[in-house]
């Protein structure tokens, strides 16, 4: 399949240039026939297109021009920052549970093992990016496959953000009420409109979303994404000391009792408001485990897998990026990812030696049973609130990108199309907080699907497809551990898809308000 030119000319900003206006100077192109005996079109540069020669400065101290270069005047440390901030999200709400349904050390394992794999896939796609010049995701895809390449790499990017931003603001929806309620001393159980999460989630999505989702570049947001971060920052600090405050068991604050009276949490029978049923009670539960399998195991690895994808990112980024070699955006992958690695580790292992079995999906609501107005607590659900708030525009760019690219990818730049399309995707994600069960079956379904296609399968097979069967044969080690990093994406994503299936079918997941 011969790609039409409104596909070559399209560049990583969604924009359509003339290719020779773009590059100033003559630029090969080579059609290559690939493995079913179709023409592609691949650009090289006159030293044969090596991923390095591409981005490195040459001999004489010029870097090359590529007809994808951009001037990128986003700092070292602001690309950290908007990166991690990509990483960081809701999904560290939900370590400490996942920590408790696998035992500290296999938790470690999983953990590191994901970091790792995203670290290597990270470097699959700048190399694929490399060699051809590309640094969108979505073309990415057609130059491996052509159009279907392109739509499934879109559809992919979609979904997986839609899911993390809906998990963003499903933390707005039912952390914001507390707040406003603990401020204002109001009855839980009256009907105000500012105690409805509902109402909430769409006012923070009108009044302090969509403004930062209408910047242009990426990097007008590198100091809310540093702010997001400190607030997280402040999380951990603040789970780590709680660790040391709360006892175990704890006491169960009441809510039809006046703030100083407690039910203790070891007496003879303990009712457990989030799954409406009655557990008999003892300090037994207060010690950690080093190892355990059960019915929610299955939900673990999507889980960290959900929160390590910051792929549909990573591009963006690079572009934006002062100086850009694909060794500097390693590092500033590499960096992001062991910051986020230590953060997640911490806050899952005190969160879960705080409350240990007794730890929910989301592990704020279980301090909220000890004492929903503890001044510590409120200013922590304030600063996590303020920093998924800040990461959803960060997570919309991908969204908006890949759909300009399936939709309209032969159109220039329009603010009217560009706002209209945040517009939209906020309506509809909004619509899909209002009605989304939990938030656990958010990190579950989603990070059973798209995230393996985004962290193992596409950047392998676009490896595989791209690099040049002259620089690196299919017996190539590269070559030979892409086509493994595939297949261990596909089990993953078909064994995390059975493990939800069952869990859902034999009813041993909570109804929605459980887990």
């Amino acid at each position: 399949m011969e790609p039409s030119q409104s596909e070559m000319n399209i560049l990583s900003n969604g924009k359509s240039h003339d290719l020779v206006d773009d590059v100033g100077v003559p630029m090969k192109t080579f059609l290559d026939e690939d493995q079913n005996g179709t023409q592609t079109v691949r650009f090289d540069d006159p030293d044969g297109g090596h991923e390095n020669e591409g981005f490195l400065p040459s001999a004489d101290g010029k870097k090359p021009i590529r007809f994808t270069d951009f001037e990128g005047k986003t700092s070292f440390g602001m690309s950290v920052f908007n990166l991690g901030n990509a990483i960081m999200g809701s999904g560290i709400l939900g370590l400490a549970y996942a920590m408790a349904n696998t035992g500290i050390l296999l938790f470690l394992f999983l953990l590191t093992a994901v970091a790792a794999l995203s670290c290597y896939s990270i470097h699959l796609l700048l190399k694929a990016s490399g060699i051809v010049g590309i640094r969108a995701y979505e073309q990415l895809g057609y130059r491996a496959f052509g159009t279907p390449g392109k739509m499934a790499a879109g559809i992919a990017i979609t979904l997986q953000n839609i899911g993390a931003m809906s998990s963003y603001l499903y933390i707005v929806k039912s952390e914001l009420p507390l707040v406003i309620q603990a401020f204002t001393k109001a009855d839980p159980n009256s009907d105000l409109w500012y105690l409805n999460g509902n109402y909430l989630v769409v006012m923070v999505s009108a009044s302090m979303i969509l403004p930062l989702a209408l910047m242009k570049q990426l990097g007008y947001l590198g100091y809310t994404s540093g702010f997001s971060l400190s607030c997280m920052v402040f999380f951990l600090t603040a789970v780590t000391y709680k660790k040391f405050q709360i006892p175990c068991p704890f006491e169960e604050f009441s809510a039809n009792s006046t703030a100083s009276h407690h039910i203790s949490n070891t007496s003879s029978h303990f009712h457990d408001y989030n799954s409406g049923l009655v557990h008999e009670d003892d300090d037994s539960h207060c010690a950690p485990r080093m190892f355990t399998i059960n019915s929610q195991t299955a939900y673990t690895i999507p889980i960290l897998a959900f929160a390590f994808v910051c792929h549909p990112e990573v591009l963006p980024i690079y572009t934006e990026l002062r100086n850009p070699t694909q060794k500097r955006m390693q590092k500033v992958s590499n960096i992001s990812i062991l910051v986020m690695y230590t953060m997640y580790f911490l806050a899952a292992l005190f969160g879960y030696l705080t409350f240990y079995d007794k730890v929910e999906p989301e592990l704020l609501h279980t301090y909220s049973r000890i004492d929903p107005y503890d001044t510590l607590i409120l200013c922590v659900r304030v600063a996590v609130l303020t920093a998924v708030t800040l990461t959803v525009p960060i997570v919309l760019f991908p969204v908006r990108r890949a759909i300009q690219q399936m939709l309209f990818p032969t159109k220039s730049f329009s603010w009217l199309r560009h706002i209209a399309i945040a517009l939209i995707l906020l309506t509809f994600i909004n619509m899909l907080v209002i009605f989304a069960p939990n938030i656990l079956g958010i990190f579950g379904v989603i990070g059973a699907t798209s995230a393996p296609c985004l962290i193992f399968i596409f950047p392998a097979v676009f490896y595989i497809r791209i690099v040049p069967k002259e620089d690196e044969p299919m017996n190539s080690v590269p070559k030979i551990a892409a086509v493994i990093f595939t297949a261990l994406g596909v089990s993953f994503m078909v064994m995390s898809l059975s493990f939800i299936i069952i869990d859902w079918t034999t009813g041993t997941s909570h109804s929605a308000g459980g887990h």
